[in-house]
């Protein structure tokens, strides 16, 4: 799953082009991960189980930090979810997305992750007055203390959902919801949201999900 994950994101940054991008900037350019397992990581790339086998995509850069339980600022590494997810993680998209944006747009600065993924969670414990989301709000409202930008919340979420068709069915009217609140928590009305369908091997109505997921039309909401 982890390459598929990786060419999914590096895709929409071929073919889409965010304001985050376009300008050299002095500020540290911040971005929310947020999701269930996906996000968050799981085991290694070679033999499914974490052993310490960074892939070149996910490699370590001083200019890429994150933020820790402790909400603190230290350089970035795989698992880069460690003592955020309660479950064993692994290595997930994060790192590879921050190595492709700089990869793209040298100029751009330190980036800064904002890790908030919480494996086997559904939309319902993401929503508006949850723990779950006044946590993240918690994280996000602590990586600007010290000055920075929040660019963009990266979405990985919609398998412990897929399980179930009544959850299934709902997706897509709680998802919107919770993009609408988040960006209107931040506050970011437009704030760009990148989110990753599932795939087929998710849960037996991952189809419901998946076209829920694309059929999201909100402004600078991309799938």
């Amino acid at each position: 799953m982890f390459p598929s994950v990786i060419f999914t994101f590096l895709a929409a940054f071929q073919f889409h082009t965010f304001e985050f991008l376009v300008c050299a900037t002095d500020e540290k350019s911040i971005f929310i991960l947020a999701g269930q397992s996906n996000m968050a990581g799981r085991g290694g790339v070679t033999n499914g189980t974490w052993d310490g086998c960074v892939p070149h995509e996910c490699r370590p850069d001083p200019r890429i930090l994150r933020l820790n339980p402790k909400l603190m600022w230290e350089e970035a590494r795989e698992p880069l979810h460690r003592g955020i997810d309660t479950k064993p993680c692994g290595v997930g998209p994060g790192m590879s997305f921050a190595n492709s944006v700089l990869q793209r747009d040298p100029c751009l600065g330190v980036i800064g992750l904002v890790t908030c993924a919480s494996g086997g969670t559904n939309i319902i414990e993401s929503k508006r007055g949850s723990d779950l989301y006044y946590w993240l709000l918690k994280r996000a409202n602590a990586a600007l203390q010290d000055g920075g930008k929040i660019r963009a919340i990266l979405w990985y979420q919609g398998e412990s959902d897929s399980a179930d068709e009544t959850r299934a069915k709902m997706y897509k009217k709680r998802l919107i919801e919770f993009f609408l609140d988040i960006r209107r928590d931040l506050p970011s009305p437009v704030l760009p949201i990148i989110q990753v369908a599932l795939a087929s091997n998710a849960g037996l109505h991952y189809e419901v999900v998946r076209k829920a997921q694309l059929e999201i039309k909100l402004p600078n909401v991309m799938c």
